[in-house]
């Protein structure tokens, strides 16, 4: 269980970046994060990460509270970030050292194969593709088994039909161990292809504004009506989280932002 409480996140130039985020994402789900610019989408998931500290309120990990980086989280950056003078296999395996070789080659072998890079092992990362880097990434994060990973924007920079592979390699190695996913994306097909809920984030500063259920089955259908439903629901709350805020005429109650 990963638990997001009343989070805000003042930077030291003044910049209000999060004001009392509270989130609880479940064991095994998959949540995404959507938002306009300057909603703080990244600068929340480097405070799970433990990569910076908050301003107020606490991030937990099973109860476990993260103010630093820990072994329980993982996380893939927008760009692969591969070690150069490593070939593929020790960079998956980089950061299980510590394990015993025989457990370490098989996880390693399992991962490479999972994201259909069996015979790659001994490559440099300089003879792949861009694609097949961030394959590697995302491998290198599921082998060490994180109770929960973290995902900014992984895929932005990859044409269509790669970015739909690696959400077929991602999900294959997500079943598996059912790691608890926070992604981050300005693609809303791409949110309701893997998420089970959506979140939409209003910006300056950034808050939770509205969430989206998708109960869809997976694989899921992008030309089926639930997932066209899901798709229109997240864009419609996106688009009310960019308009300017107004206050209610006095006496008239505002209504709760809509769940689905």
């Amino acid at each position: 269980m990963l638990r997001i409480e009343t989070i805000s996140k003042t930077y030291s130039d003044g910049t209000h970046a999060l004001e009392d985020v509270s989130l609880r994402v479940g064991p095994g789900e998959i949540l995404a994060i959507v938002g306009g610019s300057g909603c703080g989408k990244t600068t929340l998931l480097r405070l799970i990460a433990g990569l910076d500290s908050a301003t107020q309120g606490r991030i937990l990990v099973d109860d476990e509270t993260i103010s630093a980086p820990h072994p329980a989280v993982g996380i893939v950056f927008q760009e692969p970030r591969l070690l150069p003078w490593l070939r593929v296999e020790d960079n998956i395996g980089f950061g299980i050292a510590d394990l015993p070789a025989t457990e370490r080659r098989d996880r390693i072998a399992h991962a490479l194969d999972r994201v259909g890079l069996a015979g790659y092992a001994k490559r440099w990362p300089r003879e792949l593709s861009g694609g097949q880097q961030q394959r590697v990434a995302i491998a290198r994060a599921f082998v060490a088994r994180p109770a929960v990973l973290l995902l900014d924007e992984p895929f932005s920079a990859l044409d269509a039909f790669t970015r739909a592979s690696l959400h077929e390699h991602l999900l294959r190695l997500w079943e598996e161990t059912k790691p608890t996913i926070v992604m981050v994306t300005h693609d809303v097909d791409e949110a309701v292809t893997l998420a089970d809920r959506v979140v939409v984030m209003r910006p300056r500063p950034g808050r939770v504004f509205e969430t989206t259920w998708v109960q869809l089955e997976r694989p899921r259908d992008k030309l089926a009506l639930g997932f066209e439903k899901a798709k229109r629901r997240v864009l419609g709350a996106l688009d009310r989280s960019l308009r300017p805020e107004t206050k209610p005429p006095e006496g008239v109650a505002t209504e709760a932002a809509a769940s689905y």
